[in-house]
C-alpha cells in the first residue's frame, strides 16, 4: 500500500478480527489413547550386518556358552539338548535349538488391564509408555531427595493414573523401603490394582511372589487361571548379569512368567567397555547372546511364551566407569538392538534415560535425545518412560511432567499426517490469495482449539507476559502441574467385592508370611 492511500477493504471471510492478544492457556493433556508410531525404524546396519552379529552370536552360545546359576533351569536346557558343566554351571546351546526356540515366541503379545479402555499390544507400530522401574531414592523441589517410601510410591501411581501418557505402571517408583520385603509385593501390588487401572508390573525374584501377583491380577480382572494366561494382564522385566551370566532370580522369572503366560522383557546390563566389550558390534553380539540363551529357556518351559526384546545397552566413561545415558553410542546400540528384535520378530524394549544428577538441562536434553532415537527404532515397550533421573537412582515429581510434555509432544510428532481435500484447503487458499493471513479466515476459526499440539507445561507468552505473571521457569511449572494433577485425582472405581476379596487374599498371604526373595 502506497504512502496516503486508503486500507483496502478485507475479502469475505477475512471481516473478523482476532485477538491477537496473547492469552494463558490452561495446561492441558492429550486424551488417554494407544500410541501408534507412524515413523518407519531406522536401519543403521545392513542386512548383511545383523546376519554377521546373528551369526556370531550362535557362536557364543555354542562355544562359550552361558552361566546358568539355577540348578532347574539347566536341568531344563539339558533336556532339551544343550550341553551342561555342572561344575562351571556353563550351559552351551545349539544353534539349530536357539533358532528354533526364538522363532515359537510371538511378534505381538496382549496386554489387558483392569480396566478394558488401558488394554494394550506389544509389537506393531504401539509405543506403550511405563513408568519407571526400582528407583530407591525419590526427589521433588518441595522436600528435596530422600529414601523411597510408601507415600510416594503411592502418590507416583497416582500421578502414573493421572497422566494420560502413560500406558502402564512398572515397578517400583520408588522402592518403598518402609514396607516389610516378605510382603512388600502384595501391598505394591494392591496399590497398583486400587490407584490405578492401567496394566500392572510384578518382581520376579522368587516363584511365590510371581503366583501371588498372578492370583491378585486375577481376582481384579473377575476372570479364570486359564483365562489370564490366555490374555495376559501383567509383565515384568528380568537383567542378565553380564556378561554371559544370569542368576537364580533372573531365571525363576524367565521359567515361572513362561509358565504362567505373562510377559516377560529379557534385558542385558550392558555397559560398553566394562562389562561388554568396548567396541558396539561386540556389545551386540553379547548382549544378543544373553537375550536369545533367555528366550529359548522360556521357550522350552512353554512354546509361545511372550518375550520383549530389551534392546539397551549402554557405554561406560572410560575414566571414571559410570554408565552414561544419553550417548551417541547409546542411541546407535538401540537403532541396532530394534534390528535384531525385528530379525527374530521381537516386540522392542527400549528406554529414554539420562545419566544427570539432578532435574536441569542436562536430564532433558539427554532424554530427548535418546526419546527421538528410541521411536526411530521401533519401540513397543518404553520403561523408565516418566520421571528418570541420577542414571536411575532417583525418581522425580517434576521429571515426571518433563517427560510427559516431551512424550505428548513426540506422539504427536509421530502420528501420520492428513492429506485430504479438506486439509490442502484450496478453498481458503484461492479466497486469501498473495499477500493476506488466515487468521480470521473460516478455515481457520473452523479449527482454532485442535488445529495443533497445545502444551502441558511449555509456556508460549511473550517475554513480559511471562515475567509479570512471576517468570516461573519450567521446573517451577512443574512443580505445580504435578501438585494441580494429585489434587485432582480421583481413583479410578473397583467393585467393592473384588476390593474386599483383594484384600482378604493380602491379609491371608501375611498371616502366612508372604514371600522370601528366594527359595
Amino acid at each position: 500500500m502506497a504512502e496516503g492511500e486508503a486500507p483496502a477493504e478485507p475479502r469475505a471471510g477475512r471481516r473478523r478480527r482476532l485477538d491477537t492478544t496473547a492469552r494463558r492457556v490452561k495446561a492441558r493433556q492429550q486424551p488417554w489413547g494407544r500410541w501408534h508410531n507412524a515413523l518407519k525404524p531406522v536401519e543403521l546396519l545392513s542386512t548383511d550386518q545383523i546376519e554377521a552379529i546373528h551369526q556370531a552370536t550362535l557362536t557364543i552360545l555354542e562355544e562359550v556358552g552361558v552361566a546358568i546359576l539355577l540348578p532347574e533351569a539347566r536341568q531344563i536346557l539339558k533336556a532339551a539338548g544343550c550341553a551342561v558343566d555342572e561344575a562351571s554351571q556353563r550351559v552351551r546351546f545349539d544353534r539349530h535349538l536357539v533358532e528354533a526356540m526364538v522363532a515359537k515366541a510371538p511378534a505381538t503379545v496382549g496386554l489387558h488391564a483392569r480396566n478394558p479402555a488401558h488394554d494394550l499390544v506389544l509389537g506393531g507400530d504401539e509405543v506403550c509408555v511405563a513408568t519407571c522401574v526400582g528407583p530407591p531414592n525419590v526427589v521433588d523441589l518441595d522436600r528435596g531427595r530422600r529414601n523411597g517410601n510408601w507415600a510416594d510410591y503411592c502418590d507416583l501411581l497416582r500421578l502414573a493414573q493421572a497422566l494420560n501418557v502413560v500406558h502402564l505402571n512398572a515397578g517400583y517408583a520408588p522402592e518403598p523401603i518402609d514396607t516389610e520385603i516378605a510382603t512388600r509385593h502384595l501391598d505394591c501390588t494392591l496399590a497398583q490394582l486400587s490407584l490405578t487401572d492401567k496394566v500392572p508390573w510384578t518382581f520376579t525374584f522368587a516363584p511365590r511372589r510371581m503366583h501371588d501377583v498372578f492370583e491378585m491380577v486375577r481376582i481384579a480382572r473377575g476372570v479364570t487361571a486359564e483365562e489370564l494366561m490366555a490374555r495376559p494382564g501383567f509383565y515384568s522385566l528380568i537383567n542378565t548379569n553380564s556378561p554371559l551370566q544370569i542368576d537364580q532370580p533372573m531365571l525363576h522369572g524367565i521359567i515361572e512368567m513362561a509358565k504362567l503366560g505373562q510377559p516377560l522383557c529379557i534385558t542385558p546390563f550392558a555397559l560398553a567397555g566394562a562389562a561388554m566389550p568396548v567396541t558396539l558390534a561386540g556389545t551386540l553380539a553379547v548382549m544378543n547372546a544373553e537375550i536369545l540363551a533367555g528366550t529359548t529357556l522360556a521357550q522350552v518351559v512353554r512354546p509361545g511364551a511372550p518375550i520383549v526384546y530389551g534392546a539397551v545397552g549402554v557405554n561406560v566413561d572410560l575414566r571414571s566407569g559410570a554408565p552414561v545415558y544419553g550417548s551417541p553410542e547409546f542411541v546407535k546400540l538401540q537403532f541396532a538392538g530394534g534390528q535384531l528384535a525385528r530379525r527374530y520378530g521381537l516386540p522392542l524394549r527400549a528406554s529414554p534415560m539420562n545419566t544427570s544428577p539432578t532435574v536441569d538441562e542436562q536430564a532433558a536434553y539427554e532424554t530427548a535425545i535418546p526419546l527421538w532415537g528410541i521411536l526411530q527404532s521401533g519401540v513397543n515397550l518404553m520403561l523408565h518412560g516418566v520421571g528418570w533421573v541420577e542414571g536411575g537412582l532417583a525418581v522425580s515429581y517434576e521429571k515426571c511432567i518433563l517427560d510427559a510434555e516431551m512424550l505428548q509432544v513426540m506422539r504427536a510428532a509421530t502420528q501420520p499426517l492428513a492429506v485430504d481435500a479438506e486439509s490442502l484447503a484450496l478453498d481458503a487458499i484461492r479466497d486469501i490469495g498473495p499477500g493476506g493471513h488466515f487468521f480470521a479466515h473460516q478455515h481457520t476459526l473452523e479449527r482454532y482449539e485442535s488445529a495443533f499440539y497445545l502444551p502441558l507445561l511449555s509456556d508460549w507468552r511473550s517475554h513480559a507476559q511471562w515475567k509479570d505473571d512471576g517468570a516461573k521457569d519450567a521446573l517451577a511449572r512443574a512443580n505445580r502441574l504435578w501438585k494441580d494433577l494429585l489434587a485432582e485425582y480421583q481413583e479410578p472405581a473397583l467393585d467393592p467385592a473384588i476390593r474386599e476379596e483383594l484384600e482378604a487374599f493380602v491379609a491371608r498371604r501375611k498371616a502366612e508370611g508372604g514371600a522370601p526373595l528366594l527359595y
